[in-house]
């Protein structure tokens, strides 16, 4: 499992005000009825994903597309138990762009914006709604 390298939620460093370098924003995920920092937007690799802990002990898939835009799903594959969603690989739908992960080990896909999977509408996982901090 990948972790995001700042673990630490709420705790995270503020960049630094007045300097050049301090591009870096943090992403925050709404859970419950609180925002949280999950990770530094620094950490994401456009098309990859990394897997942050949440303050309720569950993990989420942070998701940094390649048009800049941030998603977040749960981590946990439905269909097999294990926590790898943030190890798959990211695309757009051919009929109408949605963004999706394919887990890495069965091959479902899971839209990054609802949680929906894509191959059995019987099935989802969490949708976080994300901001940038």
């Amino acid at each position: 499992m990948t972790l995001a390298p700042e673990t630490t939620l709420d705790r995270l460093a503020p960049a630094a005000a007045g300097t050049a370098t301090a591009t870096a924003t943090r992403v925050e995920l709404l859970v419950g009825n609180r925002w949280h920092a999950v990770c530094d937007t620094a950490g994401l690799t456009p098309g990859r994903g990394v897997a942050v802990l949440l303050p309720d002990g569950r993990q989420a898939a942070v998701f940094l597309d390649r048009a800049g835009a941030v998603y977040a799903i749960g981590n946990q594959d439905p269909f097999t138990g294990a926590y790898v969603l943030s190890r798959g690989l990211i695309g757009r739908t051919g009929r109408d762009g949605r963004p999706f992960v394919a887990s890495p080990l069965l091959k479902q896909r899971f839209d990054l914006a609802t949680g929906q999977c894509l191959d059995d509408a019987s099935v989802a996982v969490p949708a976080y709604t994300v901001r940038r901090g």
